[in-house]
Parts: C-alpha cells; sequence; structure tokens
C-alpha cells in the first residue's frame, strides 16, 4: 500500500532539550485540509503550526516545504528536511487516496472536506503526548491511540470502514506512533531552541481610545485598543478610580503579520459615568509599569479639536461671504438701453 510506503520514508531527527525554558505547555502540529470534488480533482492546503504561530506551508503536489522564519528548520540538516518533503509529498497521496478509495466502495460521497491534525504537546513534568485527529465534513471522523486507528463515537460505519483500511497496516501504525510521539517531541524541542529569541521576545503594546456603535440612548461604547505586543498574556481593564469596572468585555486575540497580537476591550455605560474611566494595560513587556488612559482626556481632546476647527470654519464662511459682498459691490450689474 502507498500508505505503508509513506511512512517507511520517516527518518528519526535528533532534536535539543531546552523546552525548560519555556514556562507553559506547548505543541507542534501538521494541519492538512482536503477538498474532494470528484474522483480526479482535490485541493489541499498544508501548514506547520508551533502553538497558534504558523511556521511552515508547503505545496503539496510536490511536498515542498517553505520555511515561514528564519528558525523554522529547528536543528534538522537539509538531508532530513528533503526526507521529510518526500514524507509529506507521498503521505498527501497515500493518506487522501484511501478516501477515495471508500467513494467507490460507496462508503462516502463526493464533494466533502477531511482536516488532519497530528502533532505533540509537551506538558513539563510529564511525559509528551502525541495526537494523530481526523475530521470529515467538520465533524470528528477518527483518531490514533494506542497505535491503532479508532472511530470516533459518531462517525458511523463510514469512520469504521476507513479504520479498517488503516489498521490493516500493522507496520505502518508502529512507525506513525513513533514519527507522531517520539520524533515529533524531539524536533519541538529543537525548534523551541532555534526559536527562542524570537518566541521569548518582549514587545511593548500599544493602547488607544475609541467610541463603538452607541448601545442606546444616553449611552455609550467605550473601545480600549491595545496591539503590537508579544508575548499574548496581557490583562486590560476599564477601572473607576482604582476599582475593576464590572461589565468589561474583550474580544478575541488576533494575530498582526508581524507576529505580534491585537485585542478590543468593550465597556457599555451611561454617558454620564464615562468621565470618570480609564483603561489599564498591564504587560510583562512594561516591567513593573502600567498604560492608563483617560477617558476624559480622550473626550477633553476632542473637544480641543473641535474648538480649534469650529471657529476655522466660521471664519473661512465669514470670509466667503464678505468676498462675495466686495465682489457684487464693484461690478454692480447694468442693464443695457433697448435700441
Amino acid at each position: 500500500m502507498l500508505f505503508l510506503q509513506l511512512l517507511l520514508l520517516v527518518v528519526l531527527l535528533p532534536g535539543g532539550d531546552n523546552k525548560d525554558d519555556f514556562q507553559e505547555p506547548v505543541s507542534f502540529q501538521l494541519i492538512q485540509i482536503s477538498s474532494f470534488y470528484n474522483h480526479s480533482l482535490e485541493e489541499n492546503l498544508g501548514s506547520g503550526w508551533l502553538g497558534e504561530l504558523q511556521t511552515h506551508r508547503w505545496v503539496s503536489n510536490s511536498g515542498t516545504i517553505i520555511f515561514l522564519w528564519p528558525w523554522s528548520k529547528g536543528n534538522f540538516s537539509n538531508e532530513e528536511w528533503m526526507d521529510l518533503e518526500d514524507l509529506l509529498h507521498m503521505f498527501s497521496i497515500g493518506f487522501l487516496q484511501i478516501f477515495h478509495n471508500s467513494v467507490s466502495q460507496r462508503q462516502l460521497e463526493y464533494p466533502f472536506k477531511v482536516q488532519l491534525a497530528g502533532g505533540c504537546e509537551l506538558h513539563f513534568g510529564e511525559a509528551s503526548v502525541g495526537f494523530i485527529r481526523v475530521a470529515y465534513q467538520g465533524s470528528d471522523f477518527l483518531s490514533f491511540q494506542n497505535r491503532a486507528w479508532l472511530p470516533s463515537p459518531n462517525g458511523g460505519s463510514r469512520a469504521q470502514h476507513v479504520c479498517t483500511l488503516l489498521n490493516s497496516a500493522t507496520v505502518a501504525r508502529e512507525i506513525l506512533h513513533k514519527l507522531f510521539f517520539e520524533t515529533c517531541p524531539r524536533f519541538l524541542t529543537g525548534l523551541l531552541d532555534a526559536g527562542k529569541a524570537y518566541l521569548q521576545r518582549q514587545v511593548r503594546p500599544e493602547a488607544w481610545l475609541s467610541t463603538g456603535p452607541s448601545p442606546g440612548p444616553g449611552r455609550l461604547m467605550l473601545v480600549c485598543h491595545v496591539s503590537g505586543f508579544h508575548p499574548k498574556p496581557i490583562w486590560v481593564m476599564w477601572m473607576q478610580g482604582e476599582q475593576e469596572y464590572p461589565g468589561t468585555q474583550r474580544s478575541d486575540f488576533l494575530p498582526n503579520a508581524d507576529g505580534t497580537w491585537y485585542l478590543q476591550v468593550f465597556l457599555d455605560v451611561e454617558a454620564i459615568e464615562a468621565a470618570g474611566l480609564s483603561c489599564h494595560v498591564r504587560h510583562s513587556s512594561l516591567g513593573d509599569q502600567e498604560i492608563i488612559l483617560f477617558w476624559e482626556r480622550h473626550n477633553s481632546m476632542g473637544l480641543i479639536i473641535l474648538a480649534v476647527i469650529m471657529p476655522l470654519v466660521l471664519l473661512t464662511g465669514l470670509a466667503f461671504w464678505l468676498r462675495k459682498r466686495w465682489t457684487y459691490r464693484e461690478f454692480p450689474s447694468t442693464s443695457l438701453p433697448l435700441e
């Protein structure tokens, strides 16, 4: 079987052991999303992720790996990466062929999508954990546990059929276990070592205030924007004096293109209560300091701008009116005499 052949290409790649420098569990996973349109047309997207940071992507048709960061190679040699490219290419062919075969055996129907995630997670002080999960049409379908493929509870007969095909390759299952439960942790520790300076960098956040859509008459939606910070953990809160103001809501963290993060913190308040509020930001890059933005100052700045602009608008209008009046007097309209 092609699936057995591709797994036999696995090479065990050495890694470092500096994971203790990172205080939270970290994971690396390969993700492939495949869209099956018919027996001869499919689309595959492949990527590699260190936690929430994408580190690799590849062109599935050729298996070419693209390194998104200078340290994405970890401590692997070029020869080892070439072997891995061959592995990924054959994996894409062999694994997906099983799903095409399932269609021909009337177990699946075109079109459909398959999502695969395989990798490992380091729990410091405990043994590392490998995992392989497969989803069909966005729902859990298969998983790899104890050297065997198992159908998900809601996978039904379709998942059982695919598991039977995969489990028929005994040697392949052993190599697959070695790849994700032994090789992956070593790869991950080497990647952490190579990217240590980047991953542990401290980038100070920038913060500013604005208003969102009005939640109702006499109310304001205050928005505190915080952007460009790294690492991800951050504390942002609307305060009244030294007390946290109840009702603060946070958006999801959004990634910036440079690997930093962006966050919005909202507060729905009575307009008359907004003047005494402030947004506080605490982050590891700030040390013992914090960023404090006072809404009353933000509001006062708006009044200052308004106070400057409005007289200029009035003066411009007055000048235009005077010029028009002067032009009328200088060149009054005259009536031509009738012949």
